[in-house]
This record gives structure tokens, C-alpha cells and sequence, in this order.
């Protein structure tokens, strides 16, 4: 069978961590999927993934977002087991809780301030967040600087090998029949009597129903198929050390150590869509502010610095639709691949393996809310 009459249940356009996770979640549903990625050239969120499984500040301003992400949260080590029992591979998943520290009073006055508006959002606002002393802190990360005075800490907070967890849904995916196609950069999609026909850069694919994961290209492909992904792309830089001995045994929301002893280090946000070059006065200001938070780092070479873009929608909240006019055609954008993961694949691939939405997911996450009118 030659690659331009391939037929399958359901086709995911996007190889990244976002489609992956979909897409394993539809293989072991028994759905025949085709994940459809670009070449190694591409320009890749994942290149400015931090590896989080995050909560802490996750639903500012938008409560649904914060239920969303403790429940991914929540399944995430049934999620990560699932992938080690069909794989063989441990993704690194730990859930030790996460801090967010404070290099001044002023600092930590705002991050109270902005943790009391979070709470103070809902009535049965779905997780709480510390705010802790130094002395606190310090119990828990002997290993800070005089600098910090305090922090913010949440227990649902965590973190893993997202470079092990994408080999692991591409070889889970596999397991369960699905084709990881490389190098078909998607160029056209048009729907025919109740079917996609999708151009891709190296032929044609044909598949039920469709499914839009590729990051920033998803404002281009969502008016194909009757949807719409307003994105706002967000540039960001990492800085990787030497490997060292375990000392930081709870991550950071700008620095943590992997399970492998290096250190990540990463809090840059610029406006850009291009991934290319280095801002060296940006990683300086990193550099600073992880050395003060942590002076061991100041002795350490760094092995690795780059720069990626991240995907971000309009106003930051993930974006799950369905298409009225092309139906079995769905969108999903979200800056948190890694932290959704669980819902991706446990929760949001059976409704798309359905052909339908649950209202819990299309109501308050849908691109329709770009279209109400903001009260004066």
C-alpha cells in the first residue's frame, strides 16, 4: 500500500508531546492513528519544554483551568505506570511538591498577594498553596542562599523526563498499532463526504476523523476544517548544567534537577517566534538569580543553552474544540504538554474516540469564548 491511499481511523496532526499523548491514548482504544510530524527541522515546543507536572498558579483568573490541571495531576501516576508496564521505560514521574522562592520581601509580599486572589477565586477552589518562611523553606531546601527570603510551596507539584516520556508514548502508540510518520509536514486538509483528505508534504492520508496538535501552525490549520486557535507565540530560553549530586529534591518553578543529576534552568519569556539564536543578557539575569537561590550552581560549567518557542494561546488557557461544519474534526492547544499529558491520554482521547466532546472539556475550553464580549 503506497503512502497516498493510507487509510486510518483517526489522524493526529502534530508528533509532538501534545499529539503523542492523544494519540497513545486513541492506539490503546483500538483506533487506528496516524500521527502526522514535521521534519527535525521544525521549529518544536518541545525545545522549550521545563518538564513540569505543574499546579502551582495554574487557573489564575480562570477556575476551570485549575480543576483541569489538578486532575491531570491527580492521574498522572496511574498514567505514568500505564506507560512503564507497556514500555518498559520510567518516565521519572515524582510528585514531591514544588516551591516558588522569593529573593526579596517585596517579592515575596507580591507572590501572597497573588496566592490570595487565587484562592480567593472560588469558594471550593481545587488546591491550596503555602506560603512559607525562609526558615521554612530552608528546612525543606537546605541548600538555598542567603538571598532568599521565602517562598510559595504547593504539594501537587512535580516533575519528570520528558525526553523518556515522549519515547514512551511513541513506543506505547506503536505497541498498540498506530504509525508515527515522519516528515509529513501537513499542507491541506479537506473534508469529502465524511472523511478527511489530508496533503501532507510526503503524499496523502486519509482518515476518519482529525485531529489539530501541532503547536502555533494550529491557528493555520484550524480554518480548514471550521475551527479557530488564536495564538499568541511566547519565546524562551533553557540553560543546562554539568550533572552533580542530588541536592535539589523538589523543583523549582525555574530550576530543578533532573532524574539524570543535571540542572534545568529556565524562567526567560520574550515575544518571538523564531527559536533561533541566544540572548546572552537574558541567560545572564537566569544565571543570577538561580545562583542567589541556590549558591552550589555558581560552581557548576554549563553543558547546553537554547532558545525554543512555546505554544500560548490567546489568553494562556488551553483550547479543545469541535468542528459544527466539518464533523469529526477537533483542536487542542496548550502551553502544558507535559502536566496535561495524563488528561490527554486518559481523559480527552475516548471523548474524541466517541466523536464527541464532553461539556466538561468543550464549555469552558472552547475558542467560542474568544467571541463573548468582555463586560465594561
Amino acid at each position: 500500500m503506497t503512502l497516498s491511499s493510507k487509510e486510518y481511523d483517526i489522524a493526529i496532526v502534530g508528533g509532538g508531546l501534545l499529539g503523542a499523548a492523544i494519540g497513545y491514548g486513541l492506539a490503546r482504544l483500538r483506533q487506528r492513528v496516524a500521527l502526522l510530524d514535521d521534519s527535525d527541522a521544525a521549529v518544536r515546543a518541545s525545545r522549550a519544554n521545563f518538564a513540569l507536572v505543574w499546579v502551582q498558579s495554574k487557573g489564575f483568573g480562570y477556575t476551570p483551568y485549575a480543576y483541569w490541571t489538578v486532575r491531570s495531576s491527580n492521574a498522572w501516576a496511574e498514567f505514568s505506570a500505564l506507560l512503564r508496564e507497556e514500555t518498559g521505560l520510567d518516565v521519572a514521574f515524582q510528585r514531591p511538591g514544588g516551591f516558588h522562592l522569593a529573593l526579596s520581601e517585596d517579592e515575596l509580599e507580591r507572590r501572597a498577594a497573588y496566592i490570595n486572589q487565587l484562592h480567593g477565586q472560588s469558594p471550593d477552589f481545587p488546591y491550596h498553596v503555602e506560603i512559607l518562611d525562609r526558615s521554612q523553606v530552608a528546612a525543606m531546601l537546605p541548600e538555598i542562599g542567603p538571598d532568599v527570603v521565602g517562598g510559595s510551596y504547593c504539594e501537587l507539584d512535580g516533575h519528570c523526563n520528558s525526553l523518556r516520556l515522549y519515547r514512551a508514548l511513541i513506543k506505547a502508540t506503536a505497541k498498540h498499532g498506530g504509525k508515527y510518520l515522519a516528515s509529513n509536514r501537513v499542507e491541506g486538509i479537506a473534508y469529502e463526504n465524511r472523511a478527511f483528505r489530508i496533503s501532507t508534504s510526503a503524499g496523502e492520508i486519509h482518515a476518519g476523523k482529525v485531529v489539530l496538535a501541532a503547536g502555533n501552525a494550529n491557528m493555520h490549520l484550524a480554518p480548514m476544517v471550521g475551527l479557530e486557535a488564536p495564538m499568541r507565540p511566547e519565546r524562551g530560553q533553557i540553560m543546562v548544567t554539568e550533572r552533580v549530586t542530588p541536592f535539589l529534591h523538589y523543583p523549582v518553578v525555574t530550576i530543578r534537577q533532573t532524574d539524570e543529576g543535571t540542572v534545568m534552568i529556565g524562567d526567560s519569556k520574550e515575544e518571538g517566534t523564531t527559536p533561533d539564536g541566544l540572548t546572552l543578557p537574558i541567560n545572564a539575569v537566569m544565571a543570577s538569580r538561580a545562583v542567589r537561590m541556590f549558591p552550589l550552581l555558581g560552581r557548576l560549567n554549563v553543558v547546553r543553552m537554547w532558545a525554543g518557542v512555546r505554544v500560548m494561546t490567546a489568553d494562556g488557557f488551553p483550547i479543545y474544540d469541535q468542528s459544527e461544519s466539518c464533523p469529526g474534526a477537533f483542536v487542542a492547544c496548550c502551553h502544558s504538554g507535559v502536566t496535561l499529558a495524563a488528561n490527554h491520554a486518559l481523559t480527552l482521547a475516548p471523548m474524541i474516540a466517541a466523536g464527541q466532546l464532553d461539556a466538561e472539556v468543550v464549555g469552558p475550553f472552547s475558542a467560542r469564548r474568544f467571541h463573548v464580549p468582555k463586560a465594561a
